[in-house]
């Protein structure tokens, strides 16, 4: 369900954005952001990485959209966004004791070393993919531009964690109900 939070500053912006314009859309999003981020962190007293990339790029290129009124920063964001996690997920293939993907993963699979980095490596090309296509859609399609960072974005992002899910689901880890021997 948290994960889900995530979403709100980003159907804020698209509603704001359809009645208003792309500044005040951008406005939206920034303290609607620091409103949920704020909240995650009161209530749980921290935030995942992920979530702190989001919230600073939000308010460093949103700022900067409102400060210069120039939507091209706020456009950059989803791009350099995705870009920024396909780096952290390429690193971690060099440098810990395993991918990122297998630390975000582990608790819920158990597979090979092999088929963690292979997992990895689709996450970074899925990263990578997601953000050029929303660089190409920003400043080719601008009319779409919207649309796509909200529908487009995430129905790419629930295809590829189902096509992921269905691949893995034989890897996933069974739980043993320690009360019943016939099960251990």
């Amino acid at each position: 369900m948290k994960q889900w939070l995530d979403f709100i500053p980003l159907f804020l912006f698209f509603a704001t954005f359809k009645t208003y314009d792309i500044f005040t859309a951008t406005g939206v999003l920034i303290a609607s952001s620091i409103v949920v981020y704020g909240g995650l962190w009161f209530k749980y007293k921290h935030l995942e990485n992920g979530q702190k990339i989001t919230l600073v790029a939000t308010i460093l290129f949103g700022s900067a959209t409102l400060l210069l009124h120039d939507e091209a920063y706020l456009k950059w964001k989803a791009p350099i966004i995705n870009w920024i996690f396909a780096a952290a997920f390429l690193g971690s293939l060099y440098i810990g004791k395993e991918p990122l993907v297998q630390k975000m993963l582990g608790a819920a699979f158990e597979m090979p070393a092999a088929v963690w980095r292979k997992l990895n490596w689709a996450w970074i090309g899925f990263f990578i993919f997601a953000g050029a296509s929303n660089a190409y859609v920003a400043f080719y399609f601008e009319k779409y531009w919207v649309d796509f960072k909200v529908f487009g974005s995430l129905g790419m992002t629930i295809i590829f964690m189902i096509a992921q899910f269905a691949l893995l689901s034989r890897y996933l880890k069974q739980d043993i109900n320690p009360s019943n021997p016939s099960e251990k």
